[in-house]
């Protein structure tokens, strides 16, 4: 009989993943613990069992738009995949929105949530993108305190009903200008005592949802982004049917093919500004920072599920006479990404604490400045990590990671999407340097770090701690120093010097903890692991020779 190679299994993604479980035991007091374990065990089993083998098995199915029906009527009927469908129920009824806005655990609640995302997002095709949009909205609407709205839309948001819940759109984007939204040309029109919007919409993702925040210039504004407002509307009237909107047509995208992303022309449609007629960017900023967030644990939650892969099948695979986990070298290549993966992981869940405890009133004043300036950072940093992981994770699967119909090229298309929806790397960087201008500098991440690393006593970790100090203030330096061309430069190099600064911290915290309560050194390993891939990459290079460069 000819050999049949066995392929890759999952088990339980919740009991499986020793950094989550690792984190939470750390991270939480043992009575909450407790009680959201169940679930969370629940979620891993979903992800590792039902819905990664439904997962396989839809592989095929992308969403279809039909723009006219039988009669020559124009209906631009969206309809999404089997395994969408699924997903919508069971995110409804697991509460990955309403655990964040039931607030059942406090500072908490937002930890518990995402610990439930992460698990659910690699099994559902990227259902993660319109979850992320409606946590967005919700928590958009609550900040501008819009009563009429509120009251309206949140309930449906934050449901645990599935006949009930409503997903939201983020229509942002237009042909004009991705991440320069000041070029934005869609109009607002008072017309017979209502707002009606008028534009074209060129990268709508998500585009079923019940409804969407937008941005759009009410007539008579200036140019630029001061001119812009936040409106909400809803897409479909009382009886069912596109409110004033046309799909021109869906996107054929890399990756994230489950998500129905739209082209569509706004041709009046009813809208209601969200908070008075301008400040537009600064209103729709909670929905970017909660939706960064979501692209950040997405990111590590696609990296898990990529080695979790890999790992299983090392233990299958044998070549040239033994297994490759037996292979130094292989097992050499999996701990690197294994590494980056849990720095990712450590980066993007204290960005979730921050979160949870800003929303429970709960964060100082230097905790909410170490917020805004972490979600940038965050979402860069893991979004160049999970692309890095996953596409070592193809390779290490040889030719079976290069075919379809094994699901593997799925973990790369999808998570090449994560550096760049909302916000690339570079603009992400930019913004981390507006950020530090709004805070006051490195002082309350200086003091972050500090804490951090205050209980690391094993050898290793402190001769870490002292890399991770050193980055800092080399990164502190050249800031100081920076002006102008130099500063925009090399604002990507000093953003991801302080990510990879924090991730260490944060790792070295965690391995120092590990040690103490779990006798594990696993933690310890990747810490060093991490940390001998280097953390500074700030160097004064000179940009006359990067424009050379950069014209080939």
């Amino acid at each position: 009989m000819p050999f049949v190679q066995a392929p890759p299994e999952l088990g339980n993604q919740y009991t499986s993943d020793r950094v989550l479980r690792s984190y939470l035991a750390r991270a939480i007091h043992a009575d909450l613990l407790a009680e959201i374990e169940p679930e969370l065990a629940a979620m891993g089993e979903r992800a590792g069992g039902e819905l990664y083998r439904f997962q396989l098995a839809d592989r095929g199915n992308e969403p279809v738009l039909t723009q006219w029906d039988a009669w020559g009527n124009r209906v631009d009927r969206i309809e999404v995949s089997p395994l969408w469908h699924h997903a919508e129920r069971i995110a409804a009824e697991q509460g990955l929105i309403a655990t964040a806005y039931e607030r059942r655990h406090g500072q908490y609640s937002r930890l518990h949530q995402f610990a439930l995302a992460y698990l659910f997002t690699p099994s559902t095709d990227f259902y993660s993108c319109p979850l992320a949009m409606t946590d967005g909205a919700a928590r958009a609407l609550l900040t501008a305190g819009n009563e009429a709205l509120i009251a309206r839309a949140v309930p449906h948001l934050t449901s645990r009903d599935p006949r009930e819940f409503w997903t939201s759109g983020q229509w942002m984007t237009e042909a004009t200008g991705g991440s320069d939204v000041g070029l934005t040309e869609t109009i607002a029109r008072q017309e017979n005592g209502r707002w009606r919007l008028y534009g074209r919409k060129w990268f709508t993702s998500a585009a079923t949802s019940q409804m969407a925040l937008t941005l759009a210039r009410p007539d008579g504004n200036p140019p630029g982004s001061k001119g812009l407002a936040l409106f909400y509307l809803e897409t479909r009237d009382a009886q069912g049917r596109l409110n004033g909107i046309l799909v021109n047509r869906l996107k054929d995208k890399l990756g994230t093919r489950k998500v129905p992303t739209a082209e569509l022309i706004l041709d009046g449609v009813p809208a209601e500004p969200v908070a008075g007629t301008g400040d537009g960017i600064r209103n729709i900023a909670p929905m970017l920072n909660v939706t960064r967030t979501w692209n950040a644990v997405a990111a590590c939650a696609l990296a898990r599920r990529g080695l979790a892969l890999a790992f299983d099948y090392a233990g299958k695979r044998v070549a040239f006479g033994a297994p490759l986990a037996e292979k130094p070298l292989h097992v050499d290549t999996l701990a690197g990404l294994e590494a980056e993966f849990q720095g990712a992981f450590h980066l993007a869940f204290l960005v979730v604490e921050l979160m949870g405890r800003d929303e429970a009133g709960k964060a100082s004043t230097e905790q909410k400045g170490l917020l805004r300036l972490l979600t940038p950072i965050a979402k860069l940093m893991t979004g160049r990590q999970v692309v890095h992981v996953v596409s070592e994770v193809i390779e290490s699967f040889g030719g079976a990671g290069y075919v379809e119909d094994t699901g593997l090229p799925l973990l790369l298309r999808d998570a090449q999407v994560l550096p760049i929806w909302e916000g690339t790397t570079n603009v992400l960087a930019l913004e981390t340097l507006r950020s530090l201008e709004a805070v006051g500098g490195l002082a309350a991440l200086k003091r972050e770090i500090g804490i951090l690393l205050r209980g690391v006593r094993e050898p290793d970790l402190v001769k870490i701690s002292a890399q991770v100090e050193r980055a800092v203030e080399q990164a502190e330096g050249w800031l100081a120093d920076a002006k102008e061309e130099r500063l925009e430069a090399g604002a990507r190099r000093f953003a991801l010097t302080l990510g990879r600064a924090v991730e260490l911290a944060l790792l070295a915290r965690h391995a120092q903890w590990s040690l103490e309560e779990e006798k594990d050194p696993r933690a310890l390993s990747a810490a060093r692991r991490f940390a001998a891939h280097g953390v500074n990459l700030v160097a004064d290079l000179d940009a006359g020779d990067a424009r050379r460069l950069a014209g080939g």
